[in-house]
């Protein structure tokens, strides 16, 4: 039997990739997202590159929903060995002082609770499988705070404490906790979520910066983490452009 993976937020971008990457790697990937008409092409592309998977619609904002991801993995062909929490987002760019509480709440609820609910209803499965791997797809925002970026940052700041607190939590249990911890990725969808569906704003975040991250630089990092044997915990893996040496230092060419 092939061990199974689980991918929330799946349907695009860090998450599609990775779901790619891990059915690469032998993986039976349960790929997990709300929007189940990309899931579908998601998987019949896997098919045909000879992996495995299966779409499951999951919003990781509902009990309900993610019970059923739960039920999903316990009808999977396979011990459920890796769960990649990689469902969230950002939205606005605003000052604390005027920044919206309904962007703050939401990106609480999908970066953080979205976080806890997956990973407490599927950690049984990980552990019964006796070699688990929880990986919390966070930010750089997780550790460094910028202006505008007060909510995304307080968001990410929070899943780098269930992350941690995880690691502490688990330890003598057969289940690693990894973080991974990305700087810029140029994805199709994050900057268009951010900025309210405005292409023009979130074009401009990666103007002028020669190679940006892309979804697949993730996803190859999140695979290696996860495949390493299990004895060995990446705790926390930080992965930037090589035009970006912190979060307020970036190369822009011409400017």
């Amino acid at each position: 039997m092939s061990s199974v993976a689980i991918v929330t937020g799946a349907s695009s971008g860090i998450g599609a990739a990775t779901a790619r990457r891990l059915a690469a790697e032998g993986f039976h990937v349960l790929a997990a997202a709300r929007r189940t008409d990309r899931l579908a092409g998601l998987v019949k592309e896997i098919e045909a590159a000879g992996g495995t998977a299966t779409a499951v619609a999951c919003d990781v904002t509902s009990d309900e929903s993610v019970a059923e991801l739960a039920a999903a993995a316990q009808a999977a062909p396979g011990p459920v060995t890796l769960l990649v929490n990689n469902a969230g987002g950002a939205r606005g760019l605003d000052p604390v002082e005027s920044g919206a509480i309904g962007d703050w709440q939401w990106m609480y609820d999908v970066n953080v609770l979205g976080t806890l609910r997956v990973t407490q209803a599927l950690l049984p499965a990980l552990e019964a499988s006796g070699a688990g791997t929880i990986v919390i797809v966070s930010s750089t925002a997780g550790f460094t705070v910028y202006e505008g970026g007060g909510g995304y940052a307080a968001a990410k700041h929070a899943q780098t404490a269930i992350a941690g607190t995880l690691r502490l939590e688990l330890c003598g249990r057969p289940v690693r906790a990894i973080e991974i911890d990305p700087g810029m990725v140029r994805t199709d969808e994050f900057g268009l979520v951010r900025f309210g569906g405005d292409a023009d704003k979130a074009a401009a975040t990666y103007a002028g910066v020669p190679e940006p991250l892309v979804a697949e630089d993730v996803a190859d990092c999140i695979a290696w983490c996860a495949t390493r044997p299990h004895h060995v915990n990446v705790d926390r893996l930080v992965v930037r452009p090589l035009a970006q040496a912190a979060q307020h230092k970036v190369h822009r060419v011409g400017q």
